[in-house]
């Protein structure tokens, strides 16, 4: 099966082709940056470029994987729409992969642990969970203070793959494995073990996992 890949949900992010099949893994074709701020821009004409590199046309694909968050509020939007169309049109299915869940199998620990991204404000997002056989559980995916991160952290592998929290939980002594942001071909990975398992969407039922309500929101409600 062609499988494309997006992420769209940080100020980098990449598509990604791929064949899986073989040996129920993924053969990453190739892997192309998009530059953050003009996503909307970019995606439709490169995923173009990509299959006509490879001599595929878009009917060839036959499944979506995308990063549905957490992230930023405008990249996840633009990413989102664009595959809900692509599928839409073309009539095939789609997985929404957690950022969470691509950090947490990105590295080599197993037992309980704390992926954990920076969302800006001195917050965190982080997802608690285990990792056994390169498979992760993830219990629960919220967004929490660095403070508190650091303190529900005491009993788990912290993976992480930006500097500063990597930091800070040096500081505090906490186990730490400090991963690569995850790519596309992260996200194709993960995308493939859920459609082999049947976890697949709809375009009318892919939703973004943003975490934290949007500025909008909380301008809204502070209003009243």
């Amino acid at each position: 099966m062609l499988l494309l890949a997006a992420d769209t949900s940080g100020k980098h992010g990449s598509i990604a082709l791929a064949e899986c099949g073989a040996h129920d893994e993924c053969r990453i074709l190739e892997v192309v940056p998009l530059q953050g701020g003009t996503f909307s821009a970019q995606l439709v004409p490169q995923i173009a470029a990509l299959l006509a590199k490879y001599g595929f046309g878009k009917r060839d694909i036959g499944a979506f994987a995308v990063a549905s968050g957490p992230g930023s509020f405008t990249g996840l939007r633009v990413g989102l729409a664009a595959i809900k169309a692509l599928a839409e049109v073309l009539e095939k299915p789609i997985v929404a992969v957690s950022l969470l869940e691509a950090v947490a199998v990105s590295g080599r620990s197993d037992g309980k642990i704390l992926a954990a991204l920076d969302a800006g404000r001195n917050e965190v997002y982080a997802a608690e969970g285990e990792i056994r056989n390169g498979e992760a559980r993830l219990i629960s995916e919220k967004l929490m203070s660095r403070e508190q991160l650091l303190e529900s952290a005491s009993d788990a592998t912290m993976l992480t793959p930006d500097q500063n929290l990597a930091q800070a939980a040096r500081l505090k002594g906490l186990r730490l494995e400090q991963i690569e942001h995850p790519r596309s071909d992260a996200i194709a990975r993960l995308g493939w073990r859920k459609i082999q398992a049947g976890h697949t969407v709809s375009p009318e039922e892919l939703e973004a996992n943003y975490i934290r309500r949007s500025d909008a929101e909380i301008f809204a409600r502070s209003s009243f």
